[in-house]
């Protein structure tokens, strides 16, 4: 069916199609001056020392477990809570993805405590993810990571721009991760962006990036290199500049949708938090940050009845979605055993409403009275 109000919409304009024309004109379009202005623009927008751009955010994640020295043998910490790439990214170095569950309905980020009781000996690290881009406790997360002298990847695909007392999500762990996939506050159809304040690492992510060669071709191609070396395995997760052209003109409207973003969460929590029986993740936070999607979980309920309230905003015209499936619960990591009862409530509990800055305070307030209706009627 073609809903009236979509779960998201495409924050494209004639900018993008103008950058990836002047791209595709210009005789380069594989990586080149675009990505390494892309990867200027994240260094100065997040005050990071090192960005490398990436083909996606699951490459950059891959990439992520590699500088941190995760292998076969380790044991890495992570929500279940999450897209799978949070987690295949530990195993695509070998490592055991060890899944520790959320805070709770409130907060449905990964739970500092659970961490740590889930620590052993093999474990090396910690893949934190900033759902719908509200910050996970991070003070508490790297004093658990300092304590046991841990590695921390932010998987801060939902986050970018989000703050945590002050800081840029990406900035506080080790290393980090951004997606450009089609339906991110950044986007390019897909592309992701590696960051770090590492500088090791972030030259291993370079180099992995692009077969391990010591030059890349643009280099060469501009007179600044004649032959190269391959100092390391490494993969093809390069980005094309059509795409970083299309990321650049993405950054220079981000601050702005943003903070139009933040006001439609706003007229959001206004209703939703007056409907007994619901719970709005992070409704309690004041800092800046992305709203990237807009969850919410019901309260003493059932699967079953969550998906009727579903089918019940759907008929209306309305788009839902779940965020998300858990992951401990898919096929490939059924064998871990993995017991996590408060992310097994929200992924049965938790739906989706739409959320982007060219929402109207008209579509919020029917997305919310639908939304209260099927709640009321729906037992």
């Amino acid at each position: 069916m073609a809903y009236k109000i979509p779960l998201f919409n495409l924050n494209f304009d004639d900018r993008e199609a103008q950058a990836a024309y002047a791209t595709i004109k210009s005789g380069w379009i594989s990586t080149g001056p675009k990505n390494a202005e892309l990867e200027q623009m994240f260094i100065d927008m997040w005050g990071v020392k090192y960005a490398v751009s990436m083909s996606n955010c699951t490459d950059a994640l891959h990439v992520c477990c590699m500088v941190c020295g995760f292998g076969p043998g380790d044991e890495v910490i992570c929500p279940s809570l999450t897209f799978a790439a949070s987690c295949n990214c530990i195993r695509y170095v070998g490592a055991t993805p060890v899944f520790a569950d959320i805070v709770g309905a409130d907060h449905i980020n990964i739970d500092p405590k659970d961490i740590e009781r889930k620590i052993t000996s093999k474990t090396k690290g910690i893949v934190v993810v900033h759902m719908a881009g509200f910050p996970s406790q991070m003070d508490e997360i790297m004093a658990i990571a300092r304590k046991y002298n841990l590695k921390v990847v932010e998987d801060a695909c939902h986050g970018p721009l989000s703050e945590y007392k002050g800081k840029k999500l990406g900035t506080i762990g080790d290393c980090a991760s951004f997606s450009f996939f089609s339906n991110k506050n950044i986007s390019t159809g897909e592309g992701g962006m590696f960051i770090s304040n590492n500088e090791e690492m972030a030259a291993k992510a370079r180099l992995i990036r692009s077969h391990g060669m010591s030059t890349m071709s643009y280099q060469r191609a501009t007179g600044h290199a004649t032959e190269y070396d391959i100092t390391c395995l490494g993969y093809n997760f390069r980005m094309d500049d059509i795409r970083a052209s299309i990321a650049i003109e993405q950054l220079k409207k981000l601050k702005g949708d943003l903070e139009t973003r933040m006001t439609v969460r706003k007229l959001y929590l206004d209703r939703l938090t007056k409907i007994d029986g619901v719970v709005v993740p992070f409704a309690d936070n004041t800092e800046f940050v992305s709203n990237y999607i807009l969850p919410v979980v019901l309260l003493n309920s059932t699967k079953e009845r969550r998906n009727k309230i579903r089918d019940f905003i759907h008929k209306a015209g309305i788009q839902t979605s779940v965020h998300y499936p858990a992951v401990h619960k898919f096929s490939i990591y059924k064998d871990l055993g993995a017991v996590l009862p408060k992310t097994d409530y929200v992924t049965d509990n938790e739906i989706t409403l739409p959320m982007y800055a060219a929402l109207t305070k008209e579509q919020i307030s029917f997305i919310c009275d639908t939304f209260e209706a099927a709640v009321k009627e729906i037992k």
